[in-house]
């Protein structure tokens, strides 16, 4: 073999040496590509299939004349209108630690009238859904049954705490009709009125979750006042004195 001919040689074997190499390396990257493809399809596909998980049991708080998302007299001299968000920690605390004693001190003798009123997307998509939940809920008269095992469930803000398997999960839990229920959730029968919260909440000046507008009527003229954050107990008593004193009552 002539030195020419063994110049040739070796290009044609440093040639097939880099086709083979770029031939691994396309086939790596296929390779990878296909893997992440594969986990982002994991990712949206199990949370449709994974386990729905334990749901807690909620502590049974008494209501008075269930009216929907409300409770009360509806001709009660004060009313109070919730401003709230599922995933809302300090929503859950008010509902933990004050709802029920502004229910048995001041709604259960026909001073207040209380209503639940979500906050639209406020936190995140799960926001909208655990509220839209609730009120087909309340179509079968367990709004607030809804609301409290939605409270007693939170575990963070949209990690899957209220994912759609879960909220089936907490309706089944409650023994709701599910076809009623699934029918209501599945259409997002709820979501405008979902949407005209948030709007309603927004030009009442709220700007956070849990707030409350507190209405009441002196010598004809609509008074309001508004409390923000998971107040005590005596917070809200002091306004409700308060307004009940301005009406000469």
């Amino acid at each position: 073999m002539t030195s020419k001919e063994k110049e040739m040689s070796k290009r044609q074997a440093r040639r097939e040496q880099i086709r083979r190499k770029e031939q691994r390396s396309r086939l790596i990257a296929i390779g990878l590509i296909s893997v992440g493809a594969i986990l982002v399809a994991f990712l949206f596909i199990y949370p449709m299939f994974k386990p729905a998980g334990e749901v807690a049991s909620a502590p049974e708080i008494n209501r008075p004349n269930v009216n929907f998302n409300a409770v009360g007299d509806p001709n009660a001299p004060i009313k109070i209108y919730e401003y709230s968000d599922f995933q809302c920690p300090f929503c859950r605390v008010f509902y933990e630690n004050t709802e029920e004693a502004l229910i048995k001190t001041y709604v259960e003798n026909g001073t207040v009238y209380f209503v639940y009123r979500s906050f639209g997307e406020f936190i995140g998509a799960e926001s909208a859904s655990s509220a839209e939940a609730a009120y087909c809920a309340g179509d079968q008269g367990k709004f607030w049954e809804m609301h409290d095992i939605i409270f007693a469930n939170q575990a963070g803000e949209n990690v899957g705490a209220f994912a759609d398997r879960r909220l089936v999960a907490f309706a089944e839990k409650l023994d709701l009709n599910m076809d009623e229920f699934n029918t209501c959730f599945n259409d997002r029968k709820y979501k405008d009125l979902i949407e005209e919260d948030m709007k309603d909440g927004i030009s009442a000046g709220i700007q956070a979750t849990p707030s409350f507008i507190l209405t009441y009527t002196v010598n004809g003229e609509e008074k309001t006042a508004l409390i923000e954050g998971a107040q005590t107990f005596e917070v809200f008593q002091q306004q409700i004195e308060a307004a009940l004193a301005e009406m000469g009552q």
